[in-house]
């Protein structure tokens, strides 16, 4: 056979093979508003970047008539590639073969990209489009999943890995992606649960749809399993394309340098807090008013919006930034965003990613509520988080910074590098009404008019205690700071802290409160 003859018979198996499932197959996972898994590679990665491996892989189960059985490339895909020149590793789970059942060949090609890009040291991106267990190959299968979790475990805090939810990700396959770093779910596409709805209904006899149980909004929403929300799959691309741009290759890169730009302008600091304290005000404003360009890219949006999370720039370089929203319940800290944050704080952390604390909250949400939802082992973790934390870390207090919530906001006492505060800061024990209330519980009883009274002890309290200057005078805060002065003082207590090195207690590892 000629060298002609042999390249002609590699083009036609290649392309049989790369025709997964068939155009029948196809045909029916473009009617559900799906691209097959080949599509969503070449459309997430950079132009001609792609190149696949194992491509002949086939099954080898025999029973369960399995062994007359085709399947190309038993279902998935897998490679490596580039998204904005950056190289990355990935597979995806072709639908149109065996419904994406992982099977024992399945799970070892997704494992041998996962050591890959572990070895390698690069990105990892999961495209889940699965059925589930292939039933036919029994054990096997939950074999290759416990294969692909430890993997996911091994190379957590050492390559960025990313999950994308393109259709069903249901029982033990729904552990993989809560392992990884950030998942991202498309409307009516993505679903993702332990038990189905037929499930359900014959154990419980509640009717309830696939949407209604871990559709993309639920998981963006309610459960705070998703960490990017999508209407469609291009814009889901353009979000990973985003999020890569962000972060560092492994945790021994520092994530690349970009031309440093100044924040928009019209985005003046100094006029986005009213000056009424009872008055919210979106802190999203804050932060694009000190970013590169005013971009910001935040995560997990639709849960726990009490607290914003998400990556900038600033002097070109990435930053992790956590910040109290006020529009939205004060600001509180509660069990949902505790553990957003802490989560947050501590990729930062692992990925050498500075992190920008901004500070507007009355405390912890209280009520029974949330103290039967565990708010003391919630809030400690984010407590936990930011005390492990060892890159440069930096607070400024806007507004409020009362109670427990005052310290577990990077406060100095956890060992924030630089803390700065607005003059219209107030660091206290509790807010003036409720300290006068307390404090001044004797005289205002006894006036001859209590509410008269009680409005002169508040404004002794707010002048007292109710300000930055105490927390000032005992070295809690560095500089109290005019907000025009925020960019520059955050640039240049990064710039100082660049080089940061901190020596802890020798241990195996830390307990937190999970």
């Amino acid at each position: 056979m000629s060298l002609r003859s042999n390249i002609l018979d590699l083009r036609k198996r290649k392309k049989e093979v790369q025709m997964g499932g068939g155009e029948k197959a196809i045909e029916k996972q473009a009617k559900m508003g799906k691209l097959t898994a080949r599509e969503r590679i070449i459309s997430l990665l950079d132009k001609n970047s792609f190149h696949e491996y194992d491509l002949f892989v086939e099954h080898s189960a025999k029973d369960f008539g399995m062994e007359s059985k085709k399947l190309h490339g038993d279902g998935v895909i897998i490679g490596t590639g580039t998204i904005k020149s950056k190289p990355v590793c990935i597979f995806a789970q072709d639908f149109t073969v065996a419904g994406g059942s992982l099977g024992l060949m399945h799970a070892r090609k997704i494992t041998k990209i996962m050591d890959h890009a572990l070895k390698m040291r690069v990105p990892l991106i999961g495209i889940n489009d699965s059925g589930g267990a292939r039933i036919q190959e029994g054990v096997n299968s939950l074999a290759g999943y416990g294969e692909i979790f430890f993997r996911n475990t091994l190379a957590s805090g050492v390559i960025p890995q990313i999950s994308v939810i393109l259709g069903p990700c249901a029982g033990g396959a729904v552990y993989s992606p809560a392992l990884t770093d950030f998942v991202f779910v498309v409307e009516n596409i993505s679903k993702m649960f332990i038990t189905g709805p037929s499930v359900i209904k014959s154990v419980l006899g509640e009717e309830i749809s696939m949407e209604e149980l871990g559709g993309a909004k639920v998981h963006a929403e309610i459960t705070g399993n998703a960490h990017f929300y999508a209407q469609t799959e291009a814009e889901c691309f353009e979000q990973i394309k985003s999020l890569i741009s962000y972060i560092p290759r492994s945790n021994a890169k520092k994530a690349l340098s970009y031309p440093a730009k100044a924040p928009l302008k019209g985005k003046k600091v100094e006029s986005i807090v009213p000056v009424d304290p009872r008055i919210p005000y979106d802190m999203r404003d804050i932060i694009k008013s000190i970013t590169d360009g005013s971009d910001f890219l935040e995560v997990m949006e639709h849960f726990a919006p009490n607290i914003i999370i998400g990556f900038g720039r600033m002097d070109g370089e990435t930053v992790g930034f956590v910040a109290n929203q006020p529009m939205v319940l004060a600001g509180v800290l509660d069990c949902d965003s505790s553990d957003k944050a802490a989560r947050f704080i501590r990729y930062c952390d692992a990925f050498n990613i500075p992190i920008v604390t901004l500070e507007d909250m009355p405390g912890y949400l209280p009520g029974v509520d949330q103290e039967h939802a565990g708010v003391i082992r919630h809030g400690a973790k984010i407590l936990y988080a930011y005390s492990e934390a060892t890159v440069p870390k930096v607070t400024v207090i806007i507004r409020k910074a009362y109670g427990g919530g005052y310290i577990a906001m990077n406060s100095r006492h956890l060992r924030a590098d630089f803390v700065f505060a607005w003059p219209t800061a107030e660091i206290a024990v509790m807010g003036p009404e409720g300290a006068a209330n307390i404090v001044f519980r004797k005289e205002i009883a006894e006036a001859e008019n209590p509410e008269e009274m009680r409005q002169e002890k508040i404004q002794e309290y707010k002048e007292k205690f109710a300000n930055p200057y105490v927390a000032a005078a005992q070295g809690y805060i560095d500089e109290v700071i005019e907000p025009k002065d925020t960019r520059a003082r955050i640039l240049h207590a990064l710039q100082v802290s660049e080089n940061k090195s901190v020596f802890l207690p020798n241990k195996k590892h830390g307990i937190p409160p999970f």
